[in-house]
Formats: structure tokens, C-alpha cells, sequence
């Protein structure tokens, strides 16, 4: 099944959820709104024509205007993948926790948050994983303004010059 297939069934079982398919190369994608996140992840795990058994990957990017969450599934039993997409504004970076359709995103939801900022509602463990606890700031924003220090400890000498 292709891409364009994934996204016609996905379609089909979800006519009203807005799903948007983008020709990109290498490889397509499916902008999932939020609302409809869970239970596009839930029929792509699910559906035995589908049968997305494994989460690869869950990545943020923050793209300047907006913040996305890219979610990377394979199918063991039909040999193929298939990437989608969640875009959130950066005034409410909120996007639903899929760590119940697929447990491996718990530690993935971890570090969007951590590093972008990116909220997981009813995530149950939405703590940093990478940056100290009291860590301000996510630093794969690119709005991010980089401490001159920590604690006390100056970071201008671990820190690339090129960072303010």
C-alpha cells in the first residue's frame, strides 16, 4: 500500500478530521490535526490492512512560524513506513500523548518537550529528560537565547562561540 493508499483509507475512515497529504521527497507525508491524532495512530496500529505495529521514531522540529511533532511507523507485517505530521502554533504548543496506542513515544515525548517545548497532554511521566530539571528554556527552539551560565558555572567556555 502506498502512501497516498494509507492516506485514502485513513481518509475514508476519518471524514471529517481534515487529514492533508504532502507529495515530499524522498518520502510523503499525513498532517494529522491534533484532535484527530489518537485515533489516526489507533487505525493505523489497529486496522489489519495497516497494521502500524511499531512507533521508529517521534521527532519535534521547530520550523520558526510553528512547532511539529513527526511521528515515523512501520509495519513489520506489510514491510513499509509511513511518516505523519502534527503542526501546532508556538502560542499553544499542546499536542495529545500517544504513549497508550504506542509505549516507546513516552521517552520521544520526553525530549520534544525538553528540547522544543512541545506540551504532551496527559503524558504520565511529562518530565526533561536531557536538560537539568530547572533548565530554562528548550534549546532547539530557534528563538532559544542560550544562558551565559548555569548554576554559576560560566558556559561561555563549553559553549561554540558562534551562540550568543
Amino acid at each position: 500500500m502506498t502512501t497516498q493508499e494509507i492516506f485514502a483509507h485513513l481518509n475514508q475512515a476519518f471524514p471529517k478530521a481534515e487529514l492533508i497529504f504532502e507529495e515530499i521527497h524522498p518520502s510523503p507525508v499525513i498532517c494529522v490535526p491534533r484532535e484527530a491524532l489518537v485515533e489516526v495512530m489507533r487505525k493505523l496500529r489497529d486496522d489489519d490492512a495497516l497494521h502500524f505495529e511499531c512507533l521508529m521514531c517521534l521527532s519535534g522540529v521547530d520550523k520558526g512560524t510553528d512547532l511539529q511533532t513527526v511521528y515515523h511507523l512501520h509495519s513489520m507485517k506489510n514491510r513499509q513506513t509511513v511518516a505523519l505530521r502534527c503542526v501546532v502554533s508556538k502560542e499553544d504548543p499542546i499536542i495529545p500523548t500517544v504513549c497508550h496506542v504506542y509505549p516507546t513515544a513516552e521517552w520521544h515525548e520526553r525530549e520534544a518537550w525538553d528540547m522544543f517545548g512541545i506540551r504532551f497532554e496527559n503524558h504520565p511521566d511529562h518530565r526533561r529528560i536531557l536538560c537539568a530539571d530547572d533548565w530554562e528554556g528548550h534549546p532547539l527552539r530557534k528563538d532559544y537565547k542560550a544562558p551565559s551560565s548555569f548554576h554559576g558555572i560560566p558556559l561561555t567556555n563549553i559553549l561554540p562561540e558562534s551562540l550568543p
